[in-house]
């Protein structure tokens, strides 16, 4: 590797092998040298004479993220993927997982011993939540401080090379979460090389990162360069870019837009699908239009309105920004037109919010899912719906996303309705950082309504306490507990969903046109007050989802041009059919497919 390094301000920029300091020569901003470093050397630089500082384009932090770079040569991995075609996420199944806790290894190599296990339930794609360094063993990754390199704990960028090529061998894709929007409080030491910061922009974290001010876009090549490697050195598939609302962009082309079309350019050279999946707040299509016709090209994008009217409607609450949710009439509309603020007045933030999709979208192009790292471990106790539901609602839950006009998104466990809690957990070594995070982490839960939720005053767990994570991590003993073998039976619900989408072509399609939800009784109470009967029934083309979600038997009339077979009941002695295109389900909380 050739020492180079952006330092458009600095004086001297010395490179740092050991204890000799080699002065480097600049041009343009860059500071380089022509001294080959090879495979495995540490270094590191100091900017006119302070403190050596880790790489901002280290490929591996081994010490740390205070520590020294050390050089990564990704071109000696043996790849045996030459015939991997890849996979394009749009109307595919994907599995998100932490890698700290998905097994008690908490590695990469450890993950790699459980891939088989979704091969076995269908799954097409394994998204990993962030890998990027961050200071201290364990945490979500959401404050990472590097964009090239791999978190140490999780085995380093060879680890993830070969977590890779297993899940290729497998016929898995593999989609990396990335975080361009901010980095994380300790170890960023990127203010001391340029302007990678902005005073002009602000958000959640702080200043934004300068996507459109002085010398940005050197800042917009270093993000753009991160992504381009993780599909080329790494052989990734996908990246889910997280909060891209929070790239503040007011340059005439969208950092998104920029790397939408440099990524389309490396699928064609490279002969597979790459794929960009946005996480986004602004219920916007503008992620999803194409560049040519002024959006940003995103492939897919998180549609959380679909979580937010699933949830509430089976779980019944109606807290925070579940309030706007809860009734079949909005169950419907985000089943049918993808967002419920699309321009509609949003009472949690106070304002119109969103646009609406253009009629002829694809489906496929919105991600949604009952659970995510998110809507579990930002509940005060991460408490998953499993916590709270019997069996049957899980087994609801699972069917109206997995059979969707979507592309379904799974939260590892939630296929065999696992218990363990998903919490919030940091590691900071810095107490006064700990602190702050303990502190504001209280703070944030004290006007959302978990004391309702709860049945009273809750002590929100310390994110740095062992508990957290400890009790984050899966428990697959579970399905192995002759007391509660409800596990491997949701387990067996789960496959069979997913491969009825593999095997209906009308379940599996993105149509959002041949999309409809009907309900019994009468709505007019509202979200706060739905006096429904209980059962719905999800048209899907020919298909249909008959579902009871009260707690008595229910003659549900299903309409359909000619005879449906069943091909999947929660329930099957729920079932009697009855003259006139009625379906009785006689069990509560039961679920029936026909196509």
């Amino acid at each position: 590797m050739l020492p180079r390094v952006w330092a458009p301000s600095a004086a001297r920029v010395d490179l740092v092998v050991g204890t000799s300091r080699t002065p480097l020569s600049v041009e343009d901003g860059w500071w380089s040298d022509d001294r080959d470093l090879p495979h495995g050397t540490d270094y590191a630089y100091s900017v006119d004479g302070g403190d050596p500082r880790p790489d901002p384009r280290s490929a591996w932090q081994p010490a740390g993220v205070h520590g020294p770079s050390r050089v990564f040569d990704a071109s000696a991995f043996p790849w045996t993927d030459d015939g991997w075609a890849g996979v394009d996420p749009r109307g595919h199944v994907t599995y998100e997982l932490h890698v700290g806790t998905f097994t008690p290894g908490g590695t990469l190599t450890s993950a790699i011993d459980h891939l088989d296990e979704l091969v076995s339930l269908g799954v097409d794609l394994v998204e990993l939540m962030p890998v990027a360094p961050f200071n201290g063993e364990h945490g979500w990754g959401y404050d990472g401080v590097g964009l090239f390199a791999v978190h140490e704990p999780y085995g380093g960028p060879a680890a993830l090379q070969s977590f890779v090529d297993a899940a290729h061998a497998r016929g898995l894709g593999v989609c990396l979460d990335v975080v361009h929007n901010h980095m994380g409080p300790s170890g960023n030491y990127l203010a001391e090389f340029g302007p990678y910061f902005t005073e002009a922009h602000q958000t959640p974290w702080g200043s934004a990162i300068n996507l459109d001010g002085e010398d940005a876009d050197e800042v917009r090549r270093w993000i753009c360069d991160s992504v381009l490697r993780w599909f080329g050195d790494f052989h990734a598939d996908a990246l889910r870019l997280d909060a891209v609302h929070a790239l503040v962009d007011f340059s005439d082309r969208h950092l998104l837009a920029q790397l939408s079309d440099e990524v389309a350019a490396l699928a064609d050279r490279l002969g597979r699908p790459l794929s960009l999946i946005a996480e986004s707040d602004l219920n916007d299509p503008v992620s999803i239009t194409p560049t040519a016709e002024g959006g940003w090209g995103m492939t897919a994008q998180w549609d959380d309105d679909v979580h937010h009217a699933l949830h509430a409607l089976v779980t019944g609450e109606r807290h925070g920004y579940y309030g706007d949710f809860g009734s079949p009439e909005v169950l419907q509309k985000v089943l049918t037109r993808v967002f419920l603020h699309d321009g509609a007045f949003s009472t949690f933030r106070g304002l119109d919010w969103g646009r609406p999709v253009p009629p002829g979208t694809d489906g496929h192009r919105f991600v949604v899912a009952a659970s995510t790292h998110d809507q579990v471990g930002n509940r005060a106790l991460g408490d998953r719906p499993s916590a709270r539901l019997d069996p049957g609602r899980l087994a609801v839950e699972a069917a109206l996303v997995l059979l969707s006009p979507f592309s379904p998104m799974l939260f590892m466990g939630e296929e065999w309705g696992t218990r363990t809690p998903w919490q919030f957990f940091t590691d900071h070594p810095e107490p006064d950082l700990g602190a702050a995070v303990r502190d504001g982490r209280r703070r944030e839960f004290g006007g959302h309504g978990w004391d309702v939720l709860y049945g009273g005053d809750i002590e929100v767990p310390d994110p740095q306490a062992p508990l957290p994570f400890q009790d984050s991590i899966l428990t697959r003993g579970e399905l192995d507990d002759p007391a509660h073998p409800e596990h491997a039976r949701i387990l067996d619900w789960y496959r069979g969903l997913i491969a009825l989408r593999r095997s209906v072509p009308d379940l599996a399609s993105g149509d959002l046109s041949a999309t409809d939800l009907v309900w019994g009784g009468a709505t007019e109470g509202g979200p706060h007050d739905v006096p429904w009967d209980g059962w719905m029934v999800l048209h899907r083309g020919a298909a249909r989802v008959v579902i009871n979600l009260s707690g008595e038997e229910v003659a549900v009339p299903v309409h359909t041009d000619g005879p449906l077979d069943v091909v999947a009941a929660w329930d099957p002695a729920s079932m009697e059919p009855t003259p006139g295109g009625a379906l009785v389900l006689a069990a509560p909380r039961s679920v029936v497919v026909l196509a």
